[in-house]
C-alpha cells in the first residue's frame, strides 16, 4: 500500500519528485498557482509517473481561495476544477500533506533588500492556508519545507515560528520543540549544492503517542541514516556535459528558441546570451580560479566590475562556481542573470545553463521544464532538490512504519 499525499505550493514538483522516486507514495493532488510550474508538473506526472489524469489532479489555482479550493471553481483565470474534496473523498482520506509556502518573505536576503524588511509581504502568512488544508483533511503528519530565515522572521514582532507552532497546535498537531534540529544541508543527502533548509514535520497527536520523542528520534536518528558518504562536487555534477560557448551574437540569440544544442540531446543545456565584455570578465575570473592564484576577492571583483561597467556596485556581482566543492545555493534570481553562477571552465566563458542548474539541484536529466528559459531557471531555483525530498520521504516512511 502506498501512502496518499497532497502537495501544496507544489512549484514544478521537486518535493513530489523525491516522494515519487521512493515508490512508497501516491500523489492524490497538487496545488500551484503559477502556470509554467503547473504545466511542468503535469507533464512529469503524465510522462514519468504515468498518471493519466494529472491534468486535473495537478491544480492550477490560488490556495488563498479556500472555499473554492475545497469544493471546486470555474473562472476566467484558473479555468475549471473539481476541488480537493473530490479527490480526497475518491482516495478515502490523506496520509500526508507536503509543501512549503514561498520562502521570499522569510529569506534573510529578501528582508535586507526590502525597505520594510518584508513585513508587509502577504507571503508571510500563506502558511495559514496550508494549515487550513491540514485541518480539513487531518493527515497523519505533514512536511513543511522552508528557508533557515524562517527561524528569525518576525514580521509583526512575534516570531513566525511561534505563529506556526501555535497555529498547528490549535488543530491538533505538534512540531519539534527545538526547530534548530529541523535544519538540514542538501549536500549531506547527495545534492551537489550547499543548501540549508528547514524541514518541519508535524505529527497528528491523535495518531502518535509521545510526539516529541518521535520527532527527536526522526531528526537525530532516522533522517541522518539517509546522509551520503561522499559530498558531490560541481565538477562531478556537470563536468560531463558538452562544452558550450555563449550566444554573444544577439540577433542570432533572439532567433534561437531551441531547448537543445546540436552536440547534446539532453534538453535545456543551451547557453544564454552574454556580450563580449561579460565573456572577458568571466574568463578573467575563471582563470583566477583555475590557476589557483585566487587574487579576486570581493574588493578586487568590485574594482573589476567598475572597470568593465563604468559604475560602482555596492554588492558582490560575480562568482565562479568552485569545481571541486558543492555549488553555492541555486536561487531563482538565475532567471534575471547568472553572474553569480559562472561556469568554472575558462574556455567556455559563460554562466550555467538551465540543465546545469537542474543537475546542481539533483533533478534527473529526463525531467523536462515546460515554459520559457526564464521560467525554467525560476522553477529550478525555487524547487526543493529531489534527492533531499527523497531522503525526507524515505525517512517519513520509516517513521510511519515504526509507529
Amino acid at each position: 500500500m502506498r501512502y496518499k499525499v497532497i502537495d501544496l505550493f507544489a512549484g514544478c514538483g521537486g518535493l513530489t519528485e523525491g516522494f515519487m522516486q521512493t515508490g512508497l507514495y501516491s500523489e492524490v493532488a497538487a496545488v500551484e498557482w503559477l502556470k509554467p510550474q503547473v504545466d511542468t508538473l503535469r507533464h512529469r506526472m503524465q510522462t514519468k509517473w504515468k498518471e493519466p489524469d494529472a491534468e486535473e489532479r495537478v491544480m492550477h489555482f490560488d490556495i488563498q481561495r479556500e472555499t473554492e479550493l475545497f469544493s471546486g471553481w470555474k473562472d476566467a483565470e484558473f479555468g475549471e476544477g473539481k476541488g480537493l474534496d473530490y479527490y480526497v473523498d475518491e482516495a478515502d482520506g490523506i496520509d500526508i500533506i507536503i509543501g512549503g509556502p514561498p520562502c521570499q518573505a522569510y529569506s534573510v536576503a529578501g528582508r535586507v533588500r526590502d525597505e520594510n524588511g518584508m513585513k508587509d509581504d502577504y507571503r508571510n502568512y500563506l502558511f495559514e492556508h496550508y494549515l487550513q488544508v491540514v485541518n480539513r483533511y487531518k493527515p497523519r503528519l505533514f512536511v513543511f519545507e522552508n528557508v533557515p530565515g524562517i527561524l528569525s522572521a518576525a514580521p509583526d514582532g512575534t516570531p513566525i515560528t511561534k505563529h506556526i507552532t501555535e497555529g498547528f497546535a490549535s488543530i491538533g498537531y505538534e512540531i519539534v520543540d527545538d526547530l534548530k534540529l529541523a535544519m538540514v544541508n542538501a549536500c549531506d543527502f547527495g545534492v551537489p549544492q550547499n543548501r540549508n533548509r528547514i524541514i518541519i514535520v508535524g505529527l497528528n497527536k491523535k495518531c502518535f503517542n509521545n510526539p516529541q520523542e518521535i520527532l527527536h528520534d526522526f531528526y537525530n536518528n532516522i533522517l541522518p541514516k539517509q546522509k551520503v558518504d561522499h559530498i558531490k562536487t560541481v565538477r562531478e555534477a556537470i563536468g560531463d556535459l558538452p562544452k558550450l560557448m555563449p550566444l554573444f551574437d544577439e540577433e542570432n540569440h533572439k532567433k534561437r528558441r531551441s531547448h537543445t544544442t546540436p552536440d547534446c540531446d539532453i534538453s535545456w543545456h543551451v547557453p544564454r546570451y552574454n556580450n563580449l565584455r561579460d565573456m572577458d570578465t568571466f574568463r578573467i575570473l575563471e582563470e583566477d580560479v583555475e590557476s589557483g592564484r585566487r587574487e579576486y576577492d570581493s574588493k578586487k571583483i568590485s574594482e573589476l566590475y567598475e572597470e568593465k561597467i563604468g559604475s560602482k556596485s555596492p554588492i558582490h556581482r560575480y562568482h565562479v562556481l568552485e569545481p571541486d566543492e558543492p555549488s553555492t545555493t541555486i536561487i531563482a534570481h538565475l532567471y534575471k542573470d547568472g553572474n553569480r553562477f559562472i561556469h568554472y571552465d575558462s574556455t567556455q566563458q559563460r554562466t550555467i545553463t538551465v540543465r546545469e542548474a537542474a543537475r546542481l539541484q539533483s533533478f534527473p536529466d529526463d525531467f523536462e521544464f515546460v515554459g520559457s528559459r526564464g521560467n525554467a531557471y525560476q522553477m529550478v531555483g525555487n524547487a526543493v532538490p529531489p534527492l533531499l525530498a527523497k531522503a525526507v520521504a524515505t525517512s517519513i516512511a520509516e517513521l510511519l512504519k515504526e509507529d
